[in-house]
Parts: C-alpha cells; sequence; structure tokens
C-alpha cells in the first residue's frame, strides 16, 4: 500500500518534469557533462535506451535516495501458503437426523452458544408416533417384567410348565430391545424421555449444540423442510486453532517436527507471527502436496479466525548473501533491476538500469545476484522511489 502511495505521488510531482527532462535530452547532451561512479567525466550524449538524466531539482522533488548494496544474513526458507484452522474436536456440524419442519429461525453467523444450547427447534408427525410407541411399551415392558417374575416363581415350584415361562421370558426380553431402540431414535430426534414421564407427547424436538464456540454458518427459515442430510448450522471454536499448511513434495527433506514458522495474514506484510511445526503428513495427493500443521503461539493468536489465508516461510539456516531493500527493485518487461546511479554533476544525476536476479525476501530485504562487471563497492543503488525513475525512463523512451 505505501509503495503505490509513494508511487503514484511521485508520479503526480514529476509529471511537468518528465516532458522538460524529454524536452531538453538533447540540449543537456550539447552543453553538460556528467561524472560516472569512478570520477571520470561522461558525455550524456552516449546515454542508452535504459539511461535517463535527472536534473538536481526533479531530484529533489522526487525524493530519490540511493544506499549500497551490503551484504546481509539472509535465510535459506522454504515458502508455504495455508489457512487458520481448528482442531477436528472443535468442529461440528448439526442437521435433523430425522427429518422435519423447522419452527424458529437460524442464529445469526458471528454468534456464540454454548454446549447443549437449543440451536432450533424442528417438527414432525414422526415424533408423534416414536413418542406413543414409547410410551405404550413402556406400559406393556411393566406389565411383562410382572408376569415374568411371576411365572419364574411358579416355574421354581414346578407349577407352570418350562415352555410357557420361556415364551413370557422371551417377550419380555423383546420388549426390552424395542424401548432401548426407541429411546434411541428419541435422542437422535432430540426429545428428552424425561419429559415425558407425565404421558405429555409433542410434535417438536430441539436441536442442540455439540459443542461451545459460535456459529460459522447458519441454513435456517422458519418453515423450512429439513432433510437429515441438510447442514443446518456449522460451528466452530477458535480456542484451538493452528496453521494447516501445504508444502511441496520436493521440500519434504527439509521439513521436520518442532522448526519454527514466520507466518502471517493475506493483507499482512511482515512476517511477524510465529508458529511450530507439530505435525507433518506421510502421505501426498495427486498435486504432490504435503500438510504441515503447526502450533500458533499465543500472544500471535491475535485477530485471525477459522479460514484465514496465510502466507508462512521456514528458515533451513543462513549464509551471507549481497541484498538490497524490496522496495529497490523493480520490474520492466517481466524482469527484475536495480536502478543504479552512473553519474552526477553540480547540475543533474544519471540512472541506469541494471539487470538482476532475485534471491531470498525476508524482512524487507532480498537477495540478488549481480552483473559480474558491476564495481558492487562503488556502486550507488536507489533504493527509494526507484518507480519514479523507471516510471520517467519510459516517458523517456516513448518520446
Amino acid at each position: 500500500m505505501n509503495l503505490s502511495l509513494n508511487k503514484n505521488i511521485s508520479l503526480a510531482m514529476l509529471a511537468l518534469l518528465f516532458l522538460a527532462a524529454c524536452s531538453n535530452k538533447q540540449e543537456s547532451a550539447d552543453n553538460d557533462t556528467t561524472v560516472d561512479t569512478a570520477g571520470n567525466p561522461k558525455d550524456t550524449a552516449a546515454t542508452t535506451a535504459k539511461q535517463i538524466i535527472f536534473t538536481s531539482e526533479q531530484y529533489r522533488l522526487a525524493g530519490i535516495a540511493t544506499g549500497a548494496v551490503e551484504m546481509r544474513n539472509l535465510s535459506n526458507i522454504i515458502k508455504l501458503n495455508g489457512v487458520i484452522d481448528v482442531e477436528p474436536q472443535s468442529s461440528a456440524i448439526v442437521s435433523a437426523p430425522l427429518g422435519g419442519y423447522l419452527k424458529t429461525a437460524g442464529l445469526l453467523p458471528g454468534q456464540a452458544v454454548r454446549k447443549g444450547e437449543v440451536l432450533a427447534t424442528i417438527e414432525n408427525p414422526q415424533f408423534v408416533n416414536m413418542q406413543q410407541d414409547y410410551l405404550e411399551s413402556k406400559g406393556r415392558l411393566q406389565y411383562l417384567e410382572q408376569e415374568y417374575k411371576r411365572q419364574q416363581k411358579l416355574r421354581e415350584e414346578d407349577v407352570n410348565s418350562a415352555k410357557t415361562f420361556q415364551q413370557v421370558a422371551s417377550e419380555y426380553k423383546v420388549m426390552q430391545a424395542r424401548i432401548s431402540g426407541l429411546e434411541q431414535n428419541l435422542a437422535l430426534a432430540g426429545i428428552s424421555r424425561s419429559s415425558l414421564r407425565s404421558g405429555k407427547i409433542t410434535r417438536t424436538a430441539n436441536l442442540y449444540a455439540p459443542i461451545s464456540g459460535y456459529i460459522k454458518t447458519s441454513n435456517v427459515s422458519i418453515g423450512k423442510y429439513a432433510n437429515p442430510t441438510d447442514v443446518l448450522f456449522e460451528l466452530i471454536n477458535k480456542d484451538d486453532i493452528h496453521l494447516a499448511l501445504d508444502a511441496l513434495e520436493k521440500d519434504l527433506g527439509k521439513i521436520q517436527v518442532g522448526q519454527t514458522v514466520k507466518f502471517s495474514s493475506a493483507n499482512e506484510n511482515n512476517f511477524n507471527r510465529t508458529a511450530k511445526i507439530f505435525l507433518v503428513g506421510k502421505s501426498t495427493g495427486d498435486d504432490r502436496i504435503i500438510p504441515v500443521h503447526c502450533h500458533i503461539e499465543k500472544q500471535h493468536e491475535n485477530g485471525l479466525l477459522p479460514g484465514m489465508y496465510v502466507k508462512a516461510w521456514i528458515e533451513t539456516g543462513t549464509e551471507k548473501q549481497y541484498a538490497v531493500p524490496s522496495e529497490a527493485i523493480v520490474q520492466l518487461e517481466g524482469k527484475d533491476y536495480l536502478i543504479v546511479q552512473t553519474g552526477q554533476s553540480s547540475t543533474g544525476y544519471t540512472f541506469q538500469l541494471e539487470e538482476i536476479k532475485k534471491g531470498t525476501e525476508q524482512e524487507g530485504y532480498t537477495a540478488v545476484t549481480l552483473p559480474q562487471d558491476m564495481n558492487i563497492e562503488k556502486t550507488k543503488v536507489v533504493v527509494k522511489n526507484a518507480y519514479a525513475i523507471l516510471s520517467a525512463l519510459k516517458n523517456s523512451e516513448e518520446e
């Protein structure tokens, strides 16, 4: 964002000056002599298509700053992308296992809920039949239990036949199994058995929150028929979030449990958050991607929500490399360049593009591979408002 703003300000200030630079190009070639980085006179008429001269006033208005190519300890890194995820036990989907018509409106996404809280009420004529069968079966079981005990006593006294006792025992056990099945159906529907003790039958049942957390999605409208496979609510508990990253198969040998991961959300520019790898996948899919899971440091969880995209990198060692501030690198026609100050006189400054290759980018600096004939110690690189010079160069070429 800052780079884009600086670029727009620079372009606005320099618009008229660029035209002046182009119209005075021949005059500068005839009348002005610049000094190159080695201190030798240089004729500006010898400028190339990738070179431009700024007057001292243009230089000042553009806010240009130069610096040296530095040797810095930069890490060799593996770049990864992924999302903020939650543990499996911290995510839940709520549906109506037996189906029915919704009698209450859904909760709003983001609303907090507690485990066991009523999320919605659902109506189904089948609930009436289930409760009726349950109460009738409970009454029948009571009779069979008493008959079983009576026949058992008679059998012990050898008054009745073994066949009669076996028949009553069988009916008693069958009814016990029937009631057990009905109790499970009632539990699936969300009907409490305790509410049936008074014999009161209801045609509605409640859907309860299986975990504490907040509502991620709600697909509930009054009067809507919900099939058993419909997802009515999705619940998330964000108290135990972690990183779920994707690593390339070729990097597997460099990734280990316990390594530190630097990451940021998609809308952040600085990798100031840290996490630790706790699980590395043991297989890949057709896309040759390996899942890598990381625990986030508690102090760096602020502002993170499940489903957010993140970018991350893992350090695999450090080495000294030539580097420049990342904003010093500009792109032209798909290639990367540095803008080098090649000359300076009392009236102006000469700049030239030098093609480079980018390497590791870390904490505002980028490693660069420079041309072999470049005198690195004497090279002055534009490190601030480089794009203003690039824009001027493009305009000069068009003229």
